[in-house]
């Protein structure tokens, strides 16, 4: 590495917030980025370990301890404290295809397996990466496009990060690449789920001029199984790449779960975005939480993004309850490093305003007129067995269910295509090939594997192309 000692000489800073009373004003983006030097400082951090887990795959399970699309992190921190930034982009868009996306809402477990976090203060690299993304967009992304064309087509459906990444890939090596999207605009959860103050949507549509300058060409509107028939899918393309994430919620099937004013997030959160794009919301009744008591259960990122939307809309106060107990604040190392450890987290959305409460169980709702007004809660023990004497109400106008999906939407094109699932209602596919029962039929990401990461996504979209692209030519050379 080039700077041997750093790790031993600079400190850990990384990027700040604007303030929140500023920032709950508005929708867009408020992480503060770090000056250059800083970021070239805080990259010669790296310490050049023996064994970077921050890349690394177990090799027990064969799974990845770190980032899951591999992506060498030493070797772009050398290049940033060179300040080499064109060939550390080069470097990082070797492994991932948009950089710019997990360097804004990755939770970042190649930090947690740092090296450096057995003592707290691992490199800043989720930082990094974003400032090493955001200076080779702001230089223009150019197409890269392929030598020869192949003939082969391929038909995506879904177009969230697992399907931008493996139709990139595929255009790339030559196919005609076809993604079809039931919504309006392409990026699945990036665009619908994802608030704009986490990631706005521009760094999206760039991503999507370009994959169009390199070939791949977009339908919307196109809900395969409904209105495109999944059998004349099949005829007209080579291969089918399922990648339509896992968009069934969980519900809470609880006494009073019928009254008006309870509703699952991806009900909330896509309307929200779609107003801060200007498109067309159609016949649906406007959720807002502006003057309203609201109640978010579910404590992850879905249930967080609820949360800062709400205090953007103006609620007047927002509760968020979790089903299991309250994490320690601090993990123990020696028994966790440098696996992700399961710990209290604290988000941007929690810090603007939020009450949370652990281990509490909704047993009903009541309300009036056909609108719910309260919650009906107890306390639960480690087992989710309620508390004796713990029970207790809460009042609320607006109730967002934010308790994770449970596989993907099994009407339309999963039944037309009467691919087999797995126990837990996922497409089943092989992890190696990525292939689904039904011949010439792939699948990957949250509709594969379960609800999951932006990152994981990307790395099964592109590892999902590698099996495509070997199964349309005998061979390949898409790294996977």
């Amino acid at each position: 590495m080039g700077k041997v000692t750093g790790f031993l000489e600079i400190e850990r800073n990384d990027r700040h917030y604007a303030p929140v009373a500023e920032r709950i004003k508005h929708w867009q983006e408020f992480v503060l980025p770090l000056p250059e030097k800083e970021v070239r400082d805080q990259a010669a951090r790296c310490m050049d370990c023996g064994v970077p887990y921050c890349h690394g795959t177990s090799r027990v399970t064969g799974a990845p301890t770190g980032c899951p699309v591999n992506n060498q992190i030493p070797d772009w921190n050398d290049l940033v404290y060179r300040n080499h930034w064109t060939e550390a982009a080069r470097n990082l868009h070797s492994t991932n295809n948009f950089p710019e996306f997990t360097g804004r809402v990755c939770p970042a477990p190649c930090e947690a397996s740092c090296t450096l976090n057995i003592d707290n203060n691992p490199v800043t690299i989720k930082t990094i990466e974003c400032e090493i993304a955001d200076r080779a967009i702001a230089l223009g992304l150019k197409p890269e496009l392929p030598a020869h064309r192949t003939g082969k087509k391929v038909a995506i459906v879904g177009s969230g990060p697992a399907g931008l990444a493996c139709a990139q890939q595929l255009a790339r090596a030559g196919h005609d690449v076809h993604v079809y999207e039931r919504w309006a605009k392409a990026g699945g959860l990036l665009r619908y789920g994802i608030p704009d103050f986490k990631m706005e949507k521009i760094h999206v549509e760039r991503r999507i001029e370009q994959m169009q300058a390199e070939g791949v060409q977009f339908h919307y509107g196109a809900d395969v199984g409904v209105n495109v028939p999944a059998d004349k899918l099949l005829k007209e393309h080579d291969a089918v790449v399922l990648t339509g994430g896992a968009e069934k919620p969980r519900d809470l099937p609880v006494p009073g779960r019928e009254l008006k004013g309870i509703h699952f997030a991806m009900e909330f959160l896509p309307q929200q975005n779609r107003r801060v794009s200007n498109e067309p919301q159609g016949d649906v009744e406007p959720i807002l939480a502006k003057g309203k008591k609201v109640v978010v259960i579910g404590g992850g990122d879905t249930g967080s993004d609820c949360i800062g939307t709400s205090i953007r809309q103006g609620a007047t106060s927002v509760t968020n309850f979790e089903i299991m107990p309250q994490p320690p604040e601090h993990e123990n190392k020696l028994l966790v490093w440098p696996d992700w450890p399961v710990k209290l987290r604290i988000s941007s959305s929690h810090q603007e305003g939020v009450e949370r409460e652990f281990a509490v169980l909704t047993q009903k709702f009541s309300g009036e007129n056909g609108q719910v007004k309260k919650l009906h809660c107890v306390q639960v023990d480690a087992k989710f067995q309620p508390v004796s004497g713990s029970e207790f109400e809460i009042e609320a106008d607006l109730v967002l269910l934010a308790m994770g999906f449970v596989h993907p939407l099994h009407e339309g094109m999963l039944k037309a295509l009467n691919v087999a699932l797995d126990n837990r209602g996922n497409v089943s596919a092989d992890t190696n090939a990525y292939v689904t029962s039904v011949p010439k039929v792939f699948a990957a990401g949250d509709m594969r594997r379960g609800q999951s990461l932006v990152v994981w996504a990307i790395r099964e979209g592109r590892q999902a192309a590698h099996a495509v692209d070997k199964f349309l030519m005998g061979s390949t050379t898409l790294p996977r």
